[in-house]
């Protein structure tokens, strides 16, 4: 081996130090980066769940407050019928009533009605 061998291998040698050198800096950018871009996918993973999390809150919430709004409906419903039977009852009653008749009622039948009843109630 001559001096210019040597010399020719030192070079190559390096040249493959450089080479490595760049290498294991692009693999450690390459590392920085798989570790960025695995803790970005931990993030998403751990967002779409919260989101998934919440979608589902508000979908038992809207759930119960859809049965609470036909239970309410119901009631109304229930509600509107005995008023219409009651009234119908008073009327009904109204021609036969003693008390509607006498002198003290006639002065005191205009409060004796469904409509005033409710508002002296209130």
């Amino acid at each position: 081996m001559s001096v210019s061998g040597f010399s020719c291998q030192s070079q190559q040698n390096n040249i493959s130090t450089n080479q490595l050198c760049e290498g294991w800096e692009c693999s450690e950018d390459e590392g920085r980066r798989m570790k960025r871009r695995e803790k970005n996918r931990v993030a998403a993973q751990k967002s779409r769940k919260r989101q998934t999390q919440r979608a589902d809150l508000l979908h038992e919430a809207c759930e119960l407050l859809e049965q609470r709004n036909r239970k309410l409906r119901r009631e109304v419903d229930s509600l509107s019928e005995e008023q219409h039977l009651l009234t119908e009852a008073l009327r009904a009653h109204e021609p036969f009533c003693p008390i509607m008749h006498c002198s003290f009622a006639s002065s005191t039948s205009s409060t004796l009605q469904p409509e005033n009843m409710a508002a002296r109630s209130v």
